[in-house]
């Protein structure tokens, strides 16, 4: 495994990040706990969840299932970089039944971390993310929450995700000003389909000194082979009915043939090789999904092959030129 500092911190952590959403809804937590050890074993240590992750009526189900890992001793917990999230509402009509019991106001903070770090079975959390943007708290509220929360030693850094580039410059502008740390990583949508991110987030990101954690990094499956997969097993690829999309994604499998790779490793490389990312979020459901996806940080893809992919999936371009001009 290689190893990066996360943004601007000191923080070690490796190219591939362990995502968890599908421990509990597609996972049972004899595989979870498999998939983490194998993880581990491999180096990976970034490991990545969310409070609500985990079955429609049991939200913190995932936090569970990695609490009961850590349990089980052996170094799981000192050797793992916890990253968890904040902000949704833990139970269906939870929001609507009683107010702040979701978003980002100090209360809800205060409450959610501690139920996160019972669920988890830790007495703290490496990175404490923002879920969502929060567009009714003001940021002077949230950094005096997260001041605390260092404090009493229960986070120990401050993340983002699915944040705009000014939002971004709006939270590190504010903790400038209060004399705190800001936002250290931003999670975002960003694969090789979907480069929106590239024109002003990622900008914003490295910056500000934030290491970037893609999440989809394979398009929901797009950029896995799902042609080839479609054509194996003879069912329709429903997500490609779009034609122009599947023209793209016909031409990408064609190209990745040519040099004899797989799909899902290249689109995890390329990703890799984009300045500013820490390493894109994988949510492997078996082990050999997550052993495919270690294969990629490995794999230093030939010129030709990253020229076919910018033509096939062209970038958005910077800005302000790419809308300006």
């Amino acid at each position: 495994m290689e190893y990066t500092q996360l943004g601007r911190t000191g923080l070690s952590v490796g190219r591939i990040v362990l995502g968890t959403m599908n421990f509990g809804p597609r996972t049972d937590e004899n595989d979870s706990h498999a998939i983490m050890d194998a993880a581990l074993d491999a180096g990976v240590n970034l490991f990545d969840t969310a409070n609500v992750y985990g079955e429609a009526t049991d939200r913190g189900r995932t936090e569970k299932i990695i609490g009961s890992w850590f349990a089980k001793g052996g170094g799981r917990r000192d050797k793992v970089v916890l990253a968890t999230k904040v902000f949704g509402a833990m139970a269906p009509g939870a929001e609507a039944e009683w107010p702040n019991r979701s978003r980002l106001s100090a209360l809800n903070i205060r409450r959610s971390v501690d139920e996160s770090l019972r669920r988890l079975q830790t007495n703290h959390i490496d990175v404490y993310q923002f879920h969502h943007v929060d567009r009714s708290t003001p940021w002077e509220e949230i950094w005096q929450a997260m001041d605390v929360l260092v404090q009493q030693g229960k986070i120990l850094y401050v993340g983002s995700s699915n944040h705009a580039g000014w939002h971004i410059a709006q939270a590190n502008e504010t903790a400038r000003r209060l004399g705190t740390y800001g936002l250290v990583s931003e999670q975002c949508l960003y694969n090789l389909a979907e480069r929106r991110a590239e024109m002003e987030v990622i900008p914003a990101a490295r910056a500000y000194g934030l290491g970037v954690i893609p999440w989809g990094p394979l398009g929901g499956g797009l950029l896995g082979g799902v042609i080839r997969r479609a054509q194996e097993t003879g069912r329709s690829a429903d997500a490609l009915a779009n034609s122009a999309l599947r023209d793209k994604v016909q031409a990408y499998e064609d190209v990745v043939d040519k040099y004899g790779l797989a799909p899902g490793e290249v689109a995890l490389a390329w990703l890799l090789a984009q300045p500013g990312i820490t390493g894109p979020i994988i949510g492997p459901r078996t082990a050999g999904q997550l052993e495919s996806a270690l294969r990629a940080v490995d794999l230093e893809l030939p010129e030709g092959l990253l020229a076919s992919l910018e033509e096939i999936f062209p970038g958005p371009g910077p800005a302000p030129e790419a809308f300006a001009w």
